[in-house]
């Protein structure tokens, strides 16, 4: 357990990226992970989209930073992966279970050498009309529901110091 409990000790958020694309044999893993990810009944509700292609991601960027009420912002850090997370909501769990494919992808991303982030406002995104138009370019229903955007990339600078863990944290009853 030595190894994993130092990843998630050290897994930061990374919100500036290189430029470079990541390797296709790091990205089949980290997406892997995600496919291991626990689900509720073992139903494998989510669904995991991942895109390269620049102009495709501008555009769920520039829906996300509409959702944020901020036009020129660019949430997704200049990242040139980005994972879509969605889940079909007629099964026991969605939500919970997309949330546990995204922490599976962001420390396998760490485990495997790449930096990732947690981008909230996918819910918003594929729930509007330009949203539900890509599910369907993509070949999923518009039923769908957005959990989270994972950007991926190689690291531009130190990630960030963590912040010391409160004291209240774990409360033990026996």
């Amino acid at each position: 357990m030595g190894n994993t409990l130092e990843d998630l000790k050290n897994r930061r958020s990374i919100k500036a990226y290189k430029p470079d694309q990541i390797k296709d044999s790091d990205l089949d893993l980290i997406l892997e992970a995600g496919t291991w990810a626990a689900s509720g009944q073992g139903s494998q509700s989510a669904v995991i989209v991942a895109v390269q292609n620049k102009s495709i991601i501008a555009k769920i960027e520039e829906l996300n930073a509409k959702v944020l009420n901020n036009p020129g912002a660019k949430p997704f850090y200049g990242a040139p992966t980005v994972l879509n997370v969605l889940v079909d909501p007629a099964k026991p769990t969605p939500i919970e279970d997309g949330n546990l494919v995204i922490g599976n992808l962001i420390n396998a991303a760490f485990a495997a050498g790449i930096g990732s982030c947690y981008i909230y406002r996918a819910k918003e995104v594929f729930a509007s009309s330009e949203g539900k138009e890509l599910l369907k370019q993509w070949g999923l229903s518009e039923n769908y529901v957005g959990i989270g955007h994972v950007t991926l990339g190689y690291p531009a600078g130190d990630p960030p110091q963590p912040k010391p863990r409160k004291k209240d944290y774990i409360i033990k009853i026996k």
